[in-house]
């Protein structure tokens, strides 16, 4: 969790987007055993695939995540320009 975030309440995680989709999928599957249309199990499959999906994109600290892919961006920069100045001074 970052410093910055505060705790959610349990109410606020029960109301949170991915339990939403995710009951609307369990929705989607009880209507699919209801009336018996197929393609509404593979829908609701798919939109709770999408929840539990959408739970760990949201769980994953994306502001380290690309402070590590600028850092390594700019480390290999740095050795490419390095090579290059040997490879010129050789020459």
């Amino acid at each position: 969790m970052a410093e910055n975030e505060t705790p959610k309440s349990l109410l606020d995680r029960i109301l949170s987007m991915e339990t939403l989709i995710f009951l609307v999928g369990i929705m989607l599957i009880g209507s699919g055993f209801y009336t018996g249309d197929p393609m509404q199990y593979f829908f609701g499959g798919i939109i709770i695939l999408g929840s539990i999906v959408l739970h760990f994109v949201r769980k994953k600290d994306w502001k380290k995540h690309w402070e590590e892919q600028e850092a390594m961006q700019k480390y290999h920069d740095e050795r490419r320009r390095q090579e290059k100045e040997k490879k010129d001074g050789k020459q």
